[in-house]
C-alpha cells in the first residue's frame, strides 16, 4: 500500500479533511509532470552525459503560486536556455487552474450576467469575485463570438436557408427581437450555421447586409436560396448573388392560403394545394396550380393574388436533383433549429442585454456546427452516390 493511500485512509478514519493531503499530491504531480515535459523536449535526463554539446540545456527555474479548487500550490516552472519550453500541464505565468474559468464561461454562454455569476460562485465556493473579475474571465467567450462572426466560410453552397426567430432581450425595456439565421448546405451535404445577427425587427435589408458580409468571408456561389415570404427577401438575395435561384417556403405559402379560406373548406383546399408542390416535375406542378386556381379561385378570389404560375419563387426547387427536393422546398431545417433554440431559452425569461443573447446563440451555433459538420443531410447522400 502506498504512503498516499495509507495517509488517505487514516484521515478518512479520523473524520478529518483530506483537502490538504490532496493539495500536496497535486503539487507533487504537477511539478513532476513539468520536469518530464522538459525532459521530453531536451531528449535527455537531468545530469545525463548526452546533454553535453546538445545545443540546449536546462536553465534556472522560477517558482510561482497556482490556485486550484483545493488551495494554492507552489509550482517550480522549468526553463531551457533556448526558450523553447512551452508546457501543457501548466501554462507559463498561469495563476490558477482553468476549472473556475471554464465554469464562468459556461454560465456566461447561458446568458447570465456577471453579477449573477459572481453571486453563484460565492455560494458554491465561499469566495467572492467582483463583477469585473468575472467579466475578465469571460473575455474568452467574447473572443469566441467575434471569431465565429469573422471566420472564413466555404466558397460554394448548394442551398442556403434564411429565417428569423424572436427572443426576449432587454434594451431599457424588455421586447422580442429578431435573431436572423443563415444556414447553408454544401454540395457534399454538410450543413452549418454560416452566421446570425440580432436586430430589433426582421427585414430583408438585414439579410442583404449579412450576405454581403459572407461574400467578404469567402462565399462565392449559391445555387438556391430558401426563405419565407418576407417582403423583398428574393431581391435582397439575388442582388448579392444574381446567378442564384430563390424558393419560397411552401409551408409558409400553405399557412397564408389557409388563412384565406373558411375552416369547413380548409381540408379540401389544403389537400389540393399539396398536389401542386408534390408534383413530379415543374411542368406538372404548374398544371396542378392552374387546376387549383380554376377550382377555388372563383370562391376565394384572393387566392389568385397569392398564387401564380409565373411566380419565379414557387417552383425553383424543381431545378434541384429529385433526391434533395423534399429537403429544399421548405425552411423546415431552420424551423427545427429554432425549436431547439427556444427550448433551451425557456429556463431564461429574458436576456439582460444584446451581448448576453449573442453569447448564448453563438454557443448553440457552435454546438450545432460541430454536430453536423460531418453528417450528410437527407437526400444528399443519394445525390453524391449517383
Amino acid at each position: 500500500m502506498s504512503h498516499f493511500t495509507t495517509s488517505l485512509m487514516e484521515l478518512l478514519y479520523q473524520g478529518e479533511s483530506i483537502d490538504e493531503l490532496i493539495l500536496l499530491e497535486i503539487e507533487k504531480a504537477v511539478n513532476e509532470l513539468l520536469q518530464q515535459e522538459l525532459t521530453a523536449l531536451l531528449e535527455y535526463d537531468k545530469y545525463e552525459f548526452a546533454g553535453y554539446g546538445s545545443g540546449n540545456s536546462r536553465n534556472v527555474p522560477y517558482e510561482g503560486q497556482v490556485q486550484t479548487r483545493f488551495g494554492s500550490i507552489t509550482v517550480v516552472m522549468p526553463r531551457d536556455r533556448n526558450g523553447l519550453f512551452s508546457p501543457v500541464t501548466i501554462a507559463p505565468y498561469q495563476r490558477s487552474t482553468d476549472e473556475l474559468e471554464q465554469m464562468v464561461i459556461k454560465f456566461y454562454q447561458q446568458g447570465m450576467t456577471t453579477r449573477e455569476i459572481g453571486e453563484l460562485i460565492e455560494r458554491m465556493y465561499g469566495a467572492h469575485n467582483s463583477p469585473q473579475t468575472i467579466s475578465n474571465m469571460s473575455q474568452a467567450m467574447e473572443e469566441q463570438v467575434r471569431a465565429f462572426h469573422e471566420r472564413p466560410v466555404e466558397a460554394h453552397y448548394k442551398v442556403i436557408f434564411l429565417n428569423a426567430t424572436w427572443l426576449n432581450v432587454r434594451r431599457d425595456s424588455v421586447s422580442k427581437e429578431a435573431v436572423h439565421f443563415i444556414v447553408g448546405i454544401t454540395p457534399e451535404g454538410h450543413k452549418e450555421v454560416l452566421d446570425y445577427a440580432i436586430f430589433p425587427s426582421e427585414s430583408s435589408n438585414n439579410y442583404q447586409e449579412m450576405l454581403l458580409d459572407l461574400k467578404q468571408r469567402g462565399l462565392a456561389q449559391v445555387e438556391l436560396f430558401v426563405s419565407d415570404g418576407l417582403t423583398g427577401i428574393r431581391d435582397a438575395c439575388l442582388s448579392v448573388f444574381p446567378q442564384a435561384l430563390h424558393q419560397s417556403c411552401w409551408v409558409h405559402v400553405s399557412r397564408s392560403i389557409a388563412r384565406l379560406v373558411r375552416v369547413k373548406d380548409r381540408k379540401e383546399i389544403m389537400g389540393a394545394l399539396k398536389q401542386v408542390y408534390q408534383a413530379k416535375d415543374m411542368s406538372e406542378a404548374k398544371q396542378e396550380l392552374v387546376a387549383f386556381l380554376k377550382g377555388f379561385g372563383k370562391k376565394y378570389p384572393k387566392l389568385l393574388d397569392k398564387l401564380s404560375e409565373d411566380d419565379p419563387s414557387l417552383f425553383s426547387f424543381y431545378v434541384m436533383d429529385e433526391a434533395i427536393r423534399r429537403s429544399v422546398y421548405t425552411t423546415n431545417l431552420l424551423e427545427g433549429f429554432h425549436k431547439q433554440l427556444k427550448r433551451l431559452t425557456k429556463r431564461k425569461e429574458q436576456f439582460p442585454n444584446k451581448a448576453s443573447l449573442d453569447r448564448f446563440v453563438c454557443t448553440i451555433c457552435l454546438e450545432y456546427n460541430c454536430k453536423y459538420s460531418q453528417r450528410v443531410h437527407k437526400g444528399f447522400g443519394q445525390l453524391i452516390n449517383e
